[in-house]
């Protein structure tokens, strides 16, 4: 029978958190503080709720040395936001990309002031991607076992190995969530070279369409100078199918119309009056609000 070795275990996560600790930094706004981590050449990963309007932010790094940095960009949909260091910091960067396993290990760490935070514990869900309620795709569901306290928001969650699993958020509700490391990739790229994350923009909106023979969305109101209307779409038009394709239902359509459908030219398949038509739209870039 096997024994288990309290101390390994807990040399194993200390060696963890300080072979981590170097590419973790903190951030202060007011009485709250959080975390960030480095992603690469100088640039910071964090929540976008720990920034409030700031364009210019103070890291504290693992060394104690205090950095100047600029706000590079920001997703309020995922949650996330680049800050930009004046020049690269000599530390480390955060590596991996991992998927875990439903009750696999998990750590997330965080810093406060430069001294490394750290809890363990479980991965309690790992489910299909899903959608914010502001609209952004996320590639996996990510639950954890674990009651942390704001100062972990913009943190990195580790596996077993030190992998990165993700980034971790806080919702409205002060409810934990995992952006997990594909999505925190996509967005930083996004965020890197525009500032935002660019999602495609009809100029439409739309009203879910169930019925035992029908699946898209309906049009409900149109903004007079947006891609929709010039292109000749109509109030009540259907949308069912896009470049071809059948809509498998308005949630499709809108997924279509995220990052990847700026900037596209389509053709929407349409019913107007009980009769089919189509018309090629140039998706726009949804405006920054």
């Amino acid at each position: 029978m096997s024994t288990f070795d309290l101390a390994a275990y807990s040399d194993a996560v200390a060696d963890i958190v300080e072979s981590v600790a170097p590419a973790l930094a903190s951030l202060a706004r007011g009485n709250q503080s959080a975390s960030a981590f480095h992603w690469r050449d100088g640039l910071f990963v964090t929540a976008d709720d720990a920034i409030g309007d700031a364009d210019e932010i103070e890291l504290t790094l693992a060394s104690g040395v205090v950095v100047r940095g600029e706000v590079a960009g920001r997703d309020g949909s995922t949650g996330i936001a680049l800050i930009r260091t004046r020049g690269q910091p000599d530390m480390p960067v955060m590596s991996g990309g991992t998927i875990p396993r439903t009750g696999a290990f998990a750590m997330v760490l965080g810093s406060v002031e430069g001294a490394p935070l750290a809890s363990a514990g479980t991965v309690a869900l790992v489910g299909p991607g899903w959608r914010t309620a502001r609209g952004a795709e996320v590639s996996h569901r990510i639950g954890l076992g674990i009651s942390l306290g704001t100062r972990f928001s913009g943190g990195p969650v580790l596996d077993a190995r030190g992998g990165l699993i993700g980034m971790l958020l806080f919702n409205a509700r002060r409810q934990i969530l995992v952006m997990p490391h594909e999505t925190v990739a996509r967005t930083v790229n996004s965020l890197e070279t525009k500032g935002h994350v660019a999602r495609g923009y009809l100029g439409a909106n739309l009203h879910p369409v169930k019925h035992p023979t029908l699946r898209g969305a309906m049009v409900t109101s149109l903004d007079e100078a947006g891609p929709a209307k010039a292109a000749g779409m109509q109030l009540g038009d259907i949308v069912i199918a896009w470049d071809g394709q059948q809509l498998k239902d308005a949630r499709e359509l809108v997924t279509l119309l995220g990052p990847s459908g700026a900037g596209k030219t389509v053709r929407l398949g349409l019913l107007r009056g009980g009769e089919q038509h189509n018309v090629t739209v140039s998706i726009g870039e949804k405006p920054l609000v």
